[in-house]
């Protein structure tokens, strides 16, 4: 991410941002850069995690796979469609994905109680262990990662990334 290609002009007439000056170009802090290349580090690698295990055989929770079951399980029983708008995924995907999960006996599909149309998805138990066992796994090494660190720096850590979040759910910036 290049700190200047993520920057929207700012026309001479608009209110600058508190601590800047309107229309006014200056080079981010090396803080900033440095943060943004660790934030395009961990993109990455979560991309490479979510796409090299898509097609793991058995039994065994791709992350993408995990990442439906967690909708399923805080949402509740969703169509093929909702799953994929929610994973970012294409519906043909999802379908391909819920098939393989249906067969391993993690998700049920059924016709939906209020429209016969649409076909639901919904946990079964075994689904939900896979998925509570897979969380216990995730959660042990992220403790591991994070135990020395401390607790002003996951403060702040929070507070940034939910910027960083906020800024993500905001339109893309124009093209220069």
């Amino acid at each position: 991410m290049s700190a200047t290609s993520n920057r929207r002009s700012t026309p001479r007439t608009a209110k600058a941002p508190a601590g800047r000056t309107a229309g006014a170009v200056r080079a981010p802090a090396p803080q900033v850069i440095e943060l943004g290349q660790a934030f395009r580090r961990v993109f990455r690698t979560l991309n490479r995690l979510r796409g090299r295990d898509t097609h793991l055989g058995g039994q065994e929770l791709s992350q993408a796979q995990f990442e439906l079951l967690a909708e399923l399980d805080e949402r509740g029983e969703l169509s093929a469609g909702e799953l994929a708008a929610a994973a970012r995924l294409t519906p043909a995907t999802v379908t391909q994905m819920l098939d393989h999960l249906a067969a391993c006996g993690h998700v049920e599909r059924t016709r939906s109680e209020t429209d016969r149309r649409v076909v639901v998805s919904r946990l079964t138990p075994d689904g939900r262990r896979r998925l509570q066992a897979k969380r216990e796994a995730w959660r042990i090494r992220w403790d591991d990662a994070l135990a020395d660190v401390p607790v002003e720096d996951l403060e702040a850590a929070t507070r940034v990334l939910e910027r960083l979040g906020a800024m993500f759910e905001q339109a893309p910036p124009a093209d220069a």
